[in-house]
């Protein structure tokens, strides 16, 4: 690892990969300086017990203190399986951690707060100031100043990360990645998307949410957000059912679906044959039956016959005698 004027960074020996927490935890010893060494005064926040699951920096799960659990330094907060946790900070505003997501909180001593986020999605609503820092696995974001900040986020497993940097009136965001480099700028009221957490690999107009989802209760947001392909969007397959939509891909294409049957009369059915085909060069052709054609073929037309038949019919009648023996 490496310090430097422009914060920390780690370097990994070629063709070695270094696990996701291994990063995150790095970031949260350096990017805070003496974070560590002076502890905070007291808790940097709380949320309600109903809400999430709070432990502290040793791994020990917090005793609620009456409805809501104390935030620690360091502490770790999961949210609830079935709805978001709103987390209220001490020092005002509030972090919508959605549900089963889980958040790294610390402070420095200055107030600055470190934000760690594995996988998952959150919502800040909160004033923030230019030394609070929020690192991902693969990302940090730092503030260009002090301002209010709305930001929806969301990291899936695959690595995409989801910024909204929403508030008009909101810092510029100065993103950088784990090994410093690469940066990039969001700035307020942008949208953007980090395919599989590269910098350079942005989608400068995303249009999918990034925050917590409207309804999606009993489902992860960190494992379920990407049921519907690359960055969250869903497919047509999954926006109706079968049920729904017989023919879902060809009414996508603007072809109109098949006219339904109409109904049967009182005491009519309709009679349906299955049969199978099969061809076998090695076998004959089975002689037609000459019955079942009679009976369902036509009969021809008969043709007029010709009387007397002229010369022509004697010099015919002359040439088979003389062959036909």
């Amino acid at each position: 690892m490496r310090v430097g004027a422009q914060g920390a960074w780690m370097v990994a020996p070629a063709g070695m990969v270094t696990p996701a927490w291994m990063v995150l935890a790095a970031w949260v010893v350096l990017a805070v300086p003496d974070a560590c060494a002076h502890a905070q005064a007291g808790p940097i926040g709380s949320v309600a017990a109903a809400d999430a699951t709070v432990t502290g920096s040793g791994g020990a799960a917090m005793v609620p203190a009456g409805t809501r659990l104390d935030l620690p330094n360091g502490s770790t907060v999961t949210a609830a399986k079935d709805h978001t946790a709103p987390v209220l900070l001490a020092r005002g505003g509030e972090i919508r951690v959605c549900q089963t997501t889980r958040l790294q909180v610390s402070q420095a001593p200055d107030q600055a707060l470190l934000l760690g986020l594995d996988r998952g999605a959150l919502e800040i609503r909160t004033n923030v100031t230019a030394a609070d820092v929020l690192v991902t696995p693969d990302l940090r974001f730092t503030m260009s100043e002090a301002g209010p900040l709305e930001l929806d986020l969301r990291v899936l497993p695959s690595g995409d990360t989801c910024v909204d940097n929403r508030g008009h009136r909101a810092p510029t965001l100065s993103i950088s990645d784990v090994f410093g480099e690469a940066t990039y700028q969001v700035k307020p009221g942008q949208h953007v998307m980090f395919e599989h957490g590269s910098l350079r690999e942005v989608v400068d107009r995303e249009t999918v949410p990034c925050g917590c989802p409207p309804d999606a209760r009993g489902v992860s947001v960190a494992d379920a957000m990407i049921a519907g392909g690359a960055g969250g969007r869903p497919t047509n397959a999954q926006q109706k059912t079968a049920g729904e939509q017989p023919f879902p891909a060809a009414v996508s294409e603007g072809l109109a679906e098949p006219s339904p049957l109409p109904p049967l009369a009182a005491g009519q059915t309709h009679v349906q044959v299955a049969s199978t085909l099969a061809y076998n060069p090695e076998q004959p052709t089975p002689a037609a039956n000459t019955n079942q054609a009679a009976a369902v073929l036509p009969a021809a037309p008969a043709t007029p016959s010709r009387s007397g038949g002229g010369p022509f019919a004697a010099i015919g009648r002359f040439f088979k005698r003389l062959f036909v023996r």
